[in-house]
């Protein structure tokens, strides 16, 4: 039986994110130093070649996909977006520290006024992902790379993957990622996905 593979790789970080900002619905473009890094890392390393290219619709991921294939035109899965900060979206830290409910969300027990809790960020990632692979299955399309933010990937990995891992454990560089093989007949008994490699290959 046909099996699927997706590349998934963390998106470079937009200038938001580099000056501390919580980037979640705010278009930020790439930041400079990420344009130049990944004209590096295209000199280092293969990335793989696939049938389809989709991206989160963060400015900064669909741009990442643009840089690595130029002739790109990527499909944007609207529910693989970052998670929504609510009225916080744009801010910094230092924006916030006289926001008590700013400590109590870092500490895990509040939710960005106006924005998502983690089991909601969560849940819709799941949903965006699984639509993704039915995608897939639907066209026919046996492999894909996927440019998505680190909070994005890593929920992907630790919801699905195997071996399993919690979402820290599935962290990367911003520009690199890892492989990943859908059996059908696996999926449809319960949705796992083996996870055979990292991406991109240094060149050799």
């Amino acid at each position: 039986m046909k099996s699927y593979i997706i590349h998934m790789l963390r998106a470079m970080p937009s200038q938001g994110t580099l000056e501390g900002r919580y980037i979640g619905r705010t278009q930020s473009p790439l930041a400079m130093s990420a344009v130049a890094q990944l004209a590096g890392y295209k000199r280092e390393y293969v990335y793989p070649q696939a049938e389809l290219l989709c991206a989160s619709p963060a400015v900064a991921s669909v741009d990442t996909l643009k840089i690595l294939y130029p002739q790109a035109q990527p499909e944007v899965v609207l529910d693989l977006a970052e998670c929504d900060f609510g009225d916080w979206e744009n801010k910094t830290a230092a924006d916030l520290k006289d926001d008590p409910r700013f400590a109590q969300w870092l500490a895990g027990q509040a939710v960005p006024p106006n924005g998502e809790s983690g089991q909601v960020f969560f849940a819709r990632v799941c949903k965006g992902f699984e639509l993704l692979v039915e995608n897939l299955m639907g066209r026919g399309i046996g492999e894909a790379v996927l440019a998505a933010p680190a909070g994005v990937m890593t929920s992907i990995l630790a919801g699905y993957g195997l071996p399993r891992g919690q979402p820290q454990d599935w962290l990367c560089d911003p520009g690199f990622g890892y492989s990943v093989r859908i059996t059908p007949s696996l999926w449809m008994r319960q949705p796992v996905m083996e996870v055979f490699g990292r991406t991109p290959e240094p060149v050799k």
